[in-house]
């Protein structure tokens, strides 16, 4: 009696047969898988190039179709690639019922406690999560806030943070990096809301400063007129006069050592009598936080150079 062992045919999902095109060489039958198209008389490979016809989205957790996961970002300290357990439903929609809450409940707390490997990575998510608050409260950009979290991850891989606060050391990273790309904020705006005391921003600023030679350059008071320009609402006109009254003050040299935003307050105020605008004094002052004593100091300064 014949026999045929049974592991010579056999069912595979991957592989397709009786396929209507013939193999174009020698016209034998044509064998396909997941990964390639191949004829099973002379072994020529026709196609190894598989298309995916599945669908280039993915739905999130809100519903919402998106073709690719959340970026790596500098802003968290796991980079963004951390895990999220939900709670109340199911991936269906459904309601759970109350064991599977509480077990998710359960899991969501060991998940929490799992998060920091080591103290160190629990301050550098501290640090970074006051840089976040910072750049949201001052209005900064999403560049400087990533720029000030990877110089907040600088200074801790160098060795800054011991003996220092997180909060001061996360505000002078703000700091730092408004002032190596030129933003107009000075460490008087950054200090409160970091909510420590100033003089420990600027030691740690300092610091930041020495060990780690940052491309920081002088405050010039031409930086400060658009944003006083735009916290008073000036003309283009105006912002345009008060910007080449700044730049003719610096070239003249009579900068030096003066407060920038008060300075540039100055030009905005003599700009805007020179364009009959609506600016007083008081006004200009208050915008650039500093007395009406000092706008004035520097318009006496300032009418020296113009004349």
């Amino acid at each position: 009696m014949p026999t045929s062992n049974i592991y010579d045919r056999g069912f595979d999902e991957a592989v397709q047969w009786g396929t209507t095109n013939p193999c174009p060489e020698c016209g034998g039958e044509v064998r396909m898988n997941t990964a390639e198209t191949v004829c099973e008389d002379c072994g020529l490979v026709i196609d190894d190039q598989a298309i995916d016809h599945g669908p280039e989205w993915h739905v999130d957790d809100e519903g919402e179709h998106r073709r690719t996961g959340a970026p790596l970002t500098a802003a968290r300290h796991d980079r963004g690639l951390s895990t999220r357990i939900g709670s109340g439903q199911d991936a269906a929609g459904r309601e759970l019922d109350p064991e599977k809450r509480r077990r998710l409940a359960r899991l969501r707390r060991e998940h929490a406690r799992a998060r920091w490997q080591s103290t160190q990575d629990r301050n550098l998510g501290h640090g970074l999560t006051e840089i976040r608050r910072i750049a949201s409260a001052l209005g900064l950009p999403a560049s400087v806030r990533d720029q000030a979290c990877q110089l907040f991850r600088t200074a801790q891989n160098e060795g800054l943070l011991p003996g220092r606060s997180i909060e001061a050391m996360a505000a002078a990273s703000v700091f730092a990096v408004c002032r190596c790309n030129g933003h107009s904020r000075l460490i008087a705006d950054v200090a409160p809301v970091a909510q420590v005391a100033q003089s420990r921003v600027e030691n740690a600023y300092t610091v930041l400063n020495e060990a780690l030679g940052l491309p920081t350059s002088p405050m010039a008071p031409p930086q400060f007129v658009p944003r006083l320009a735009s916290e008073l609402g000036c003309t283009d006109a105006v912002q345009h006069d008060a910007t080449r009254l700044a730049e003719q003050a610096v070239d003249a040299g009579i900068t030096t050592g003066v407060h920038p935003a008060g300075f540039a307050a100055a030009c905005l105020y003599m700009a805007a009598c020179a364009n009959d605008a609506p600016l007083t004094q008081a006004d200009a002052a208050t915008a650039a936080e500093v007395t009406m004593e000092t706008v004035r100091a520097h318009r006496d300064r300032l009418l020296s150079v113009v004349e």
